[in-house]
């Protein structure tokens, strides 16, 4: 008995919207450009005119046609590494995808993405990705945007079959359906993740029927049938605009290529599959049905080819002659350019606590600007686990202090997403050690999104929360984690040590065009009141401040160890050694030219942080002091940290673990009676 395809197993559902001739005419070009774009790709790759690689789709082509003509201009789109078929049926210039795939600075990205992170904003395309399921994440975020601002438009993420098996796809289905989000979820599922069958890795009757486990309506449909996927994300997308939530579609087809262009890898499909699977070339399908009916001509379709033909190849040789971007161009695209007026006003005299600040600034951000939202777990009614949100909740609403799930993945992915499509986001992780969970979003997305897609794009978010020890909450939950960031070009890294820092600070990361990533230590929380000015200001990144001015030795220390290292500085005068303490307030920026003015005046350093020694914050400060004030030093600099282990619950080996001012004297007169 022959065995039944795949394909003949789905069934067509009835719609009241179909096709006509003249949409399906316009699809079958549509299909023609997409088929010959990837087909004129592959050679040039093989020419190597296109270097790095690229992942064709041919063979895919109905979907991106079908599903696109069920968007309307406004809506949204994310696609993934193999997305030039879902960019050119959105309406994308061949030309300028083609300057982006043979790296050239007119291209969509500036030549800076290249072929797996194209963007178009103009077209509402907020990008593909190289990181599987990313997208998933990102839609929820810009989906969240679309519903606050009310604008009936709605988003469209695709995904790959082995993307449904990455833990974004569950967090971001669970969090569409919790808040009803206008996105459809749609899976190409072309049989194999890179060489793996899709069926030896995925559980369950389909990837479609995974909806049920959300209550999320899905259906599993034939993707080389352009109609059918009309169809499909047509009652999808009504779905979605009568504010319905998401939908799920799986599509069935084949991709005819390896998985990417570069790819040198031994056979493991077999000759009947693919020839099984090129008999159903969506294209050819489409066309034979057109001419079968009388609604295409044979002359017709090949003057379609024709002209095809010449439009990719005029596209071609322009994108030849652009020029390649220089190291000037893609350095203006790391960070964004945010206009603020820094003027620091006197501290005043009202008592504030660490905390108290941070929710000021919530308020006042919150309350200038609508566009403000908080993500996070427990910042709601309850205010979180150190109360650092109380009565926002009850004052802006649940629109825009919103509880979470418990799913750092796609809570910080959610906050991109929705911070690319013009919200400003504050993600908060609920310790700082979970947010090793929001690694991607922070690092491969919040960081590079500005860059990779040549400059186009804001990221307007804030990842905040708490650090550090001193509360026995063991190595779980009691990391400091700063240089994790530090060494990621695009982020900027916030350690405010006092009250009046933490407030301008904060409102100054919600005001950035860029992400942040803000820091709160647990031991600021339990201080005490400080004068900190009512009215809203901003303080300047990369501008620190002097605690403690002194003549003998500079000591710079951030968060909990400011207060340390002033403890140390005068228990030190009694001995007639006077310190100047600095704090950077920005780990990056960095305030170099405060650090080294000052040891230039004493001529000895002392760098104190939490975190342990090797790839810690005080080896970049003394390489800096080295190369900067090297000629000043009366002796090497001094850095003190914690040792190279764990955060110990036991509270004895705790204390003793943390840096703390016997440990800062010692180091101080290390440097200035070195003989």
């Amino acid at each position: 008995m022959a065995q039944v395809h795949i394909l003949d197993t789905v069934a067509r559902k009835a719609t009241g919207n179909r096709m006509g001739p003249d949409e399906l005419r316009g699809a079958l070009r549509l299909m023609l450009r997409i088929r010959q774009f990837e087909t004129r790709a592959k050679e040039l790759f093989l020419g190597g005119v296109i270097k790095g690689t690229a992942h064709s789709s041919v063979g895919q082509e109905a979907i991106a046609a079908g599903a696109c003509a069920a968007l309307g201009p406004e809506d949204f789109l994310l696609t993934h590494h193999r997305g030039h078929g879902h960019t050119i049926a959105k309406g994308s210039d061949m030309k300028l995808m083609f300057a982006e795939l043979m790296g050239r600075a007119p291209g969509y990205c500036a030549g800076l993405g290249g072929s797996m992170h194209i963007a178009d904003f103009d077209r509402k395309i907020l990008g593909a990705n190289g990181i599987v399921g990313a997208g998933m994440g990102l839609g929820t975020g810009a989906a969240l945007a679309e519903q606050l601002n009310g604008t009936g438009n709605i988003g469209i993420t695709f995904f790959g079959d082995g993307a449904a098996n990455e833990g974004i796809f569950h967090e971001a289905m669970n969090l569409s359906a919790i808040w009803k989000l206008p996105l459809i979820f749609f899976c190409e599922n072309n049989q194999y993740g890179l060489t793996t069958a899709t069926e030896a890795v995925t559980a369950g009757p389909s990837i479609a029927a995974r909806g049920d486990s959300y209550g999320v309506p899905n259906e599993r449909i034939d993707g080389n049938d352009v109609a059918a996927v009309f169809e499909a994300v047509e009652r999808a997308a009504l779905r979605a605009r009568a504010g319905d939530g998401p939908t799920l579609i799986e599509a069935l087809t084949y991709r005819w290529d390896d998985h990417s262009m570069r790819a040198n890898l031994p056979a493991y499909r077999t000759d009947a599959e693919q020839d099984d699977w090129k008999g159903r070339d969506p294209l050819r399908r489409l066309r034979d049905h057109l001419v079968s009916s009388g609604a295409l001509g044979e002359e017709e379709y090949d003057e379609t080819v024709a002209a095809v033909k010449t439009e990719v190849e005029e596209a071609i040789t322009w994108a030849t002659e652009q020029a390649e971007p220089d190291m000037d161009l893609a350095l203006s695209n790391v960070m964004a350019e945010t206009r603020l007026t820094y003027a620091e006003p006197e501290t005043g005299d009202r008592p504030t606590t660490y905390r108290q600040a941070i929710n000021e600034a919530f308020a006042l951000e919150m309350e200038a600007d609508e566009n403000v939202i908080i993500l996070g777990e427990d910042v709601g009614e309850t205010g979180g686990i150190f109360g650092l949100t109380p009565g926002l909740y009850d004052r802006f609403g649940a629109e825009r202090v919103r509880d979470t799930p418990i799913s750092e993945g796609v809570i910080s992915t959610c906050g991109v997403g929705a911070a690319m499509s013009g919200k400003r986001v504050v993600v908060e992780a609920q310790l700082w050690d979970f947010v090793t969970l929001m690694m991607d979003a922070i690092v491969n997305q919040a960081a590079k999104a500005r860059f990779m897609l040549g400059g186009k794009a804001k990221v307007p978010v804030v990842f905040r929360g708490p650090q550090g020890a001193g509360i026995r909450l063991a190595a779980q939950h009691c990391q400091s984690l700063e240089m994790l960031f530090a060494n990621v070009p695009g982020l900027q890294v916030y350690a405010p040590a006092s009250a009046y820092d933490a407030k301008g600070l904060m409102a100054t990361a919600i005001a950035q065009d860029g992400p942040v990533v803000f820091l709160e230590h647990k031991l600021l929380y339990l201080g005490g009141e400080e004068p900190v000015p009512e009215a809203r200001y901003h303080i300047e990144p990369g501008k620190g401040r002097v605690v403690r001015p002194g003549a003998d030795c500079t000591v710079i220390a951030t968060l909990a160890m400011v207060d340390r290292a002033v403890q140390a500085a005068e228990r030190l005068r009694r001995e007639g050694i006077e310190v100047e303490v600095i704090d950077p307030r920005t780990i990056k920026p960095l305030d170099t030219d405060l650090i080294c003015e000052s040891v230039r005046k004493t001529n000895r350093a002392v760098v104190v942080h939490e975190a342990p020694l090797f790839g810690g914050f005080g080896g970049e400060i003394a390489a800096t002091i080295q190369e900067q004030a090297f000629d000043y030093l009366d002796a090497p600099v001094a850095r003190v940290g914690a040792p190279e282990m764990p955060v110990p619950y036991n509270d004895r080996l705790e204390r003793a673990y943390l840096p703390g001012a016997a440990q800062i004297i010692e180091a101080v007169k290390s440097v200035c009676y070195r003989s």
